[in-house]
């Protein structure tokens, strides 16, 4: 009888062991989907950026013939893109400091953008060049892919995170390190929620 029993038992604990390890190995692969998942989206991300980056070059170089005295603008964008280049996106997706610092060069370079494009009203002539219009009608685009990109990531990252997060997935998540660390989201750039003020002392 107490042969049965014994067998009884060990029959149980074989068989919690299975499950438990069935679960384990299904959370893991839902968490490497969904990691998987924001990786991508980060690629896209980055893409975008990087298309912004390449026309800087060209447009600085288009403003500059036009408005040559407008040197602290330029030198303020080409900073800025130095800043971005400077970064090393590797994994940032998984770094939320590094995630703060890619964004905030970024930001920056949106800054330097914005005021560089303020100041090409002040010239008529030069908004009216083709080559202007063009490379202008590429940022525009450019900013609109960086804008849906990074909300696609958001959404990508808050996925992975509810999933993260979630009882028991947060413990057999902290197993494994930092391989599943919680991802960070973009945040609104400082100051968006107001419209800049623009002043030519008219």
């Amino acid at each position: 009888m107490g042969k049965w029993i014994g067998l009884g038992c060990l029959g149980v604990i074989v068989l919690l062991v299975l499950v438990t390890a069935v679960f384990g190995i299904s959370t893991y692969n839902s968490l490497v989907k969904l990691d998987q998942g924001v990786q991508a989206q980060w690629a896209q991300v980055e893409n975008v950026y990087q298309r912004r980056a390449d026309l800087v070059p060209n447009l600085v170089e288009t403003v500059k013939g036009a408005a040559a005295f407008e040197k602290d603008t330029f030198t303020a964008v080409t900073e800025a893109r130095a800043k971005v280049g400077q970064i090393n996106a590797a994994g940032i997706a998984n770094n939320p400091e590094a995630f703060a610092k890619f964004q905030q060069a970024q930001d920056g370079l949106s800054s330097a953008l914005s005021r560089l494009l303020v100041t090409v009203e002040k010239y008529p002539d030069l908004k009216a060049t083709q080559n202007f219009r063009d490379l202008q009608a590429q940022l525009e685009g450019t900013e609109n892919r960086i804008a849906v990109e990074r909300m696609r990531f958001n959404e990508a990252a808050q996925r992975f995170n509810t999933q993260r997060m979630s009882f028991p997935t947060v413990i057999i998540a902290g197993f494994f390190g930092s391989r599943f660390n919680e991802k960070p989201y973009f945040k609104a750039q400082a100051g968006s929620e107001t419209a800049p003020k623009v002043n030519f002392g008219k």
